[in-house]
């Protein structure tokens, strides 16, 4: 499956490794894991990584974006991590480069590279690198494996999600034998500050429900400025508030940006991607995400997902 992947990686000497903007622990994981694997393997071959700034994960070893002019990538392979569409793309330069490679695991939306490894069996897109690696013979180092376990951790919950499944474990286990600290990864994941802790509770007073049970948080762009708050933090970090209440299969997280509504939509149960997909978003079939015009398209999405709840009865 990774066997022209390989071939890519081989036949270049300058990669640039790009993934989504806003990024989540996979996004991370898998392009600082690709680096390190590349460098291990072919100390020859200069390899840099791009896009926006890491933020919550910038603990994560390697994570500072390479700041790179437009000649870099004459001659170059831009492969393009964990993105379904050119949208999402953090840093669209990837287009000038000489051939472009996507690996990506979330629901096929469009093509957007020469070459296209797409596959949603896979519960991260850090599976698939580590899957890689271990399929291609490419020697995996302790700080490729701790990246690749990171991202792998957040994109399935902890072990938690349906996307879970023995080939997932099977590569945790491959990714342990090298030498890193578990423990420490899940500490930088998971450990908040008390004010932190505090936000979470005040989101969860925010919650309210549809007649047909869909939780949901809105949160106004004056909530926003008055929390003083990055964007990620809100949109993508409270969406989980809702994940454990007993008897909602589906719950969703709209938060106010400027000209636009970002929209986070999670199920346990359905298949809830058409819907976003539907408003120009993407994703999973049970994690997707969109960007909304405004206030008025945010509860025409809700009647959507009502109405799907009672297709399903």
């Amino acid at each position: 499956m990774f066997e022209e992947a390989l071939r890519l990686i081989r036949d270049y000497d300058r990669i640039i490794i790009h993934r989504h903007t806003c990024p989540d622990g996979d996004a991370i994981g898998s392009q600082t894991g690709l680096k390190f694997l590349i460098e291990a393997n072919f100390p020859d071959k200069k390899v840099f990584i791009v896009g926006d700034a890491p933020k919550k994960y910038s603990f994560m070893e390697g994570s500072t974006p390479d700041s790179l002019p437009d000649s870099t990538y004459e001659g170059a392979l831009a492969v393009v991590l964990d993105t379904s569409a050119r949208s999402l793309i953090s840093d669209e330069r990837y287009s000038l480069a000489s051939e472009t490679l996507r690996i990506d695991h979330h629901i096929f939306c469009e093509k957007i590279c020469s070459t296209e490894i797409t596959d949603t069996a896979y519960e991260s897109c850090c599976g698939m690198i580590a899957d890689l690696a271990r399929e291609t013979g490419l020697r995996l180092t302790a700080s490729a494996a701790r990246a690749l376990f990171t991202g792998m951790v957040t994109d399935s919950g902890r072990f938690r999600y349906d996307s879970t499944n023995a080939r997932t474990f099977e590569l945790a286990a491959y990714l342990m034998g090298e030498d890193f600290s578990t423990a420490d990864i899940y500490s930088k994941l998971y450990s908040e500050s008390f004010e932190n802790i505090k936000l979470r509770a005040s989101f969860i007073l925010k919650i309210k429900f549809t007649e047909k049970g869909v939780a949901y948080i809105y949160t106004t762009a004056d909530e926003m400025k008055a929390l003083g708050a990055d964007t990620f933090s809100i949109s993508r970090g409270m969406v989980g508030t809702m994940s454990d209440i007993r008897g909602v299969d589906i719950w969703v997280n709209f938060t106010e940006i400027d000209g636009a509504v970002l929209c986070e939509i999670r199920s346990s149960k359905y298949n809830i991607n058409p819907i976003a997909v539907k408003h120009g978003g993407g994703g999973h079939a049970k994690a997707s995400g969109a960007t909304l015009k405004n206030r008025e398209e945010a509860f025409e999405l809700l009647s959507e997902l009502d109405s799907m709840t009672e297709e399903k009865q």
